[in-house]
C-alpha cells in the first residue's frame, strides 16, 4: 500500500469531501503535491504523464463544485483521470496502477462509483454524457453530468454526433480541455481582456442580478430582457463572431485558464446555476510542473515503466523504416494515421514525405474511407492504426474498401494482448473481424525483415490487406528457432517449421508473438521426452491458401491451433475448417474464450485468458 506521509495535504485527501474542506489558499500547494507525486509514480509504473499533469487544477475544481458520485464526471479519454482517481478514495492503491489486479489506467465502472462511464477510446464522452443527462431528466433527478473532453477528441466524428443530439435544457456541462490548439476564434488582446472580464465573479453576479431584476418588471420585463440580451449578442458577434457551439444552441463560456483553480471554480459554479447545457472552454498546459514533460509533451504523453528492459528497434519502428523504403521508389505510397504518428512509427515518413503523409485526427473510420478514396484515385494508401482502434472502422473496411476491392493496406500495431493498458486496448478481435470480410489477406510477421516482406506483399494486393504485429521487438529465441539461416533473406510470407527433436507426437499451428510460448512449452515437453512440431504462419488468411501450405507439415499428427486472439471466428476456427476435408486427426484450439481478460494480482493476462503455455501443455497432453 502506498505511503503518502511526505505529502502534507494529499495524505489527508480520501474523498471529494476532504478536498472541499480545504481553504482556497491551500489549493496551489495541493496541486504541487499532486504533480510531484504523479511525476514520480507514473515514471516508475509507466502510464500517461503529460495529460494528467495538465488537468490537476481542473479536476480539483470540478470535485469542489460538483457532488460526485451523485453528479456524474466523465473523462474523455480516460487516461487523463489519474488526478480524479487520487481524489476519489483510490490513492492508497495508486501504486498498483496498470498492474495485474490493480487500478486501471483509464476510468472503469467496476472500479469505483466515481467512474460512471469507462473510456479507453476517444470521442465517446459527449454521447455518453448526453445520454446520462437525458436519463436524469427522464427519472426526475436533479444531478449534473460533467464531461471533460480533450481537444483532440473533437477530431473524432462521434463527438459531433453527440453534440448534434444535445438539447439546451439538460443539466450538462461539457468542458473542452484545450491543451494544444485554439477552438474558439476569440483571439487577440481584446478577446483576452473581454474573456477575463466576462468570467470574473463581479461580472457573473451583475449579469445574474440584472437578468433577475429585468424579468420582474411587470408586463415588459421579460421582453426587455430578451431585447437587451439580443443587443449584447449582436455586439459580441461584431467583435468575436459566433463560434461553432453557439450556432448549435449550446451556451458557451470561456476560454479561461484551466490551471487557475479560483477562476475555474467561479465559472463552474456559474455554469451549474444556469441549469442548462453549457460548453466551458478551458486552456491547460500539458505536462505542467514537470520540466521535461512541459518541453516535450508528446514524448511524455505516455511513458514506459522504469523497470522495462531495453530492447532493440521495435516493430513500429521497423514498419516505419520499411514504409519509407517502399515510398522512395513508389510515388503512389501514402501513409495515414489517426493522431498517432509517433506511436505507429510514421514520424520518419512524415518528415521524409510530408505531401504523402496524412494525420486525420482521432477519426479511424474516416482514415479508412479516406484511404479508400485515395486508392480509388490511383494511390496506394497504408493506414497505420492500433488493433484496438481498428475496431472503430469495421464498417469502413468492409463497405468502403473491401466491397469495392480497393487496394488499402492496414498496418495493425499492438496486435494481441496489451497488459498494461488493459481490456480497452487488447488487440485480440482484429483477426476475427477481418476474417469475416471476404478476400482480405492477413499477414503476421514476427521479425523486422518479415514486416518489410509482408508490407511488400500487402502493397501488391488488389484489395484490402493487413499486416499485424505486437508491441515490442523481435525475439532472439524466435529467430534461432524459425530462422536459423537468418531472417533478412525473407522473400515472401510463408510458413516456418521448428521441431524440438526426436519423432514429434503433435503439431502446433500458430502465428505471431504467442509462438514464443509454444517454444517454451516445447522445451518443457522435451524434458519429459516428448517432441513436438511447431508450424509458424507468417500469414493466416485466406485460410484455404494457408491450409494448402501447412498440409504437408502435419504428418498425420494430432493438431493444436494456438493463438492469443479471440476464439470465435479466429485463426483456429478458420484454419481448422479449411483443413477439415483433408485431415482426420484429433484437434484442439487454444484461444482466448474471453478477450476482456482481467488478470488477478500475480496473474498474467495470458493466464487470465487461458492462452499461456500451461493451457497449451494441457491441450497437448490431452491429444497425446
Amino acid at each position: 500500500m502506498e505511503c503518502f506521509d511526505a505529502y502534507e495535504l494529499l495524505k489527508n485527501i480520501n474523498s471529494p469531501a476532504d478536498l472541499k474542506a480545504l481553504e482556497a489558499a491551500d489549493l496551489p500547494r495541493l496541486a504541487e503535491e499532486i504533480r510531484h507525486y504523479l511525476s514520480a509514480r507514473v515514471r516508475e509504473n509507466g502510464g500517461h504523464l503529460a495529460s494528467n499533469l495538465g488537468v490537476v487544477e481542473l479536476t480539483m475544481a470540478i470535485h469542489r463544485v460538483f457532488d460526485a458520485p451523485a453528479d456524474h464526471i466523465i473523462f474523455d479519454v480516460g487516461h487523463q483521470s489519474y488526478v480524479h482517481k487520487l481524489l476519489t478514495g483510490r490513492k492508497e492503491q495508486f501504486d498498483t496502477l496498470r498492474r495485474p489486479g490493480g487500478l486501471s489506467g483509464f476510468t472503469k465502472r467496476e472500479e469505483s462509483p466515481y467512474d460512471p462511464f469507462g473510456a479507453g477510446h476517444s470521442s465517446t464522452a459527449v454521447s455518453a454524457a448526453v445520454g446520462m443527462a437525458e436519463a436524469d431528466l427522464l427519472a426526475g433527478r436533479k444531478d449534473y453530468t460533467v464531461a471533460v473532453v480533450g481537444d483532440g477528441a473533437l477530431s473524432g466524428g462521434l463527438a459531433y454526433e453527440g453534440l448534434n443530439n444535445c438539447r439546451p435544457d439538460l443539466r450538462l456541462i461539457l468542458i473542452i480541455n484545450d491543451n494544444e490548439m485554439s477552438i474558439s476564434p476569440n483571439t487577440g488582446r481584446l478577446a483576452t481582456h473581454l474573456s477575463r472580464m466576462r468570467t470574473s465573479r463581479g461580472y457573473l453576479r451583475t449579469k445574474e442580478l440584472t437578468a433577475g431584476t429585468l424579468r420582474k418588471i411587470p408586463l415588459i420585463g421579460k421582453s426587455l430582457h430578451r431585447l437587451l440580451r439580443g443587443i449584447k449578442r449582436a455586439i459580441k458577434h461584431i467583435f468575436y463572431k459566433e463560434n461553432f457551439f453557439e450556432h448549435m444552441g449550446i451556451r458557451y463560456l470561456g476560454p479561461i485558464d484551466g490551471n487557475d483553480t479560483k477562476r475555474l471554480e467561479t465559472l463552474l459554479t456559474h455554469a451549474k446555476r444556469l441549469e442548462s447545457s453549457v460548453i466551458l472552454h478551458v486552456k491547460t498546459k500539458k505536462g505542467l510542473g514537470d520540466a521535461e514533460a512541459e518541453k516535450s509533451p508528446a514524448r511524455f504523453h505516455g511513458v514506459a515503466p522504469a523497470d522495462k528492459p531495453h530492447m532493440g528497434p521495435d516493430f513500429s519502428t521497423a514498419f516505419g523504416e520499411a514504409l519509407c523504403k517502399v515510398a522512395a521508389y513508389d510515388a503512389r505510397i501514402c501513409a495515414i494515421t489517426a493522431a498517432m504518428s509517433h506511436g505507429t512509427g510514421l514520424e520518419p515518413f512524415r518528415l521524409a514525405y510530408p505531401d504523402r503523409f496524412f494525420d486525420v485526427g482521432i477519426a479511424e473510420g474516416h482514415a479508412v474511407t479516406f484511404a479508400a478514396g485515395l486508392a480509388a484515385g490511383g494511390m496506394r494508401p497504408v493506414v497505420a492504426l492500433y488493433s484496438t482502434f481498428l475496431q472503430r472502422a469495421f464498417d469502413n473496411v468492409l463497405h468502403d474498401a473491401a466491397l469495392q476491392r480497393l487496394p488499402v493496406t492496414l498496418a495493425i500495431d499492438r496486435a494481441g494482448f496489451n497488459p498494461l493498458d488493459g481490456a480497452t486496448h487488447h488487440g485480440v478481435f482484429d483477426v476475427s473481424m477481418l476474417s469475416a470480410i471476404p478476400d482480405v489477406r492477413i499477414y503476421t510477421p514476427v521479425t523486422g525483415a518479415g514486416i518489410a516482406a509482408s508490407l511488400a506483399a500487402a502493397n501488391a494486393c488488389e484489395g484490402v490487406a493487413a499486416l499485424r504485429y505486437p508491441a515490442g521487438a523481435e525475439s532472439a529465441r524466435m529467430l534461432t528457432a524459425f530462422y536459423p539461416t537468418g531472417a533478412s533473406a525473407i522473400a515472401a510470407p510463408t510458413v516456418r517449421v521448428y521441431e524440438s527433436g526426436g519423432n514429434p507426437q503433435v503439431t502446433v499451428l500458430t502465428h505471431g508473438r504467442i509462438a514464443l510460448e509454444a517454444l517454451a512449452a516445447a522445451d518443457m515437453l522435451a524434458a519429459e521426452g516428448v517432441a513436438i512440431r511447431i508450424v509458424l504462419c507468417e500469414y493466416i488468411a485466406p485460410y484455404q491458401e494457408l491450409a494448402a501450405e501447412v498440409l504437408p507439415h502435419l504428418g498425420g499428427l494430432p493438431v493444436v491451433f494456438y493463438e492469443e486472439e479471440i476464439r470465435t471466428g479466429g485463426f483456429g476456427e478458420g484454419l481448422s475448417h479449411a483443413l477439415a476435408p483433408h485431415i482426420s486427426v484429433p484437434t484442439a484450439i487454444v484461444a482466448a474464450e474471453n478477450g476482456f481478460a482481467a488478470p488477478c494480482v500475480g496473474e498474467t493476462v495470458w493466464q487470465a485468458a487461458g492462452v499461456d503455455r500451461t493451457a497449451l501443455l494441457r491441450a497437448i497432453h490431452t491429444l497425446i
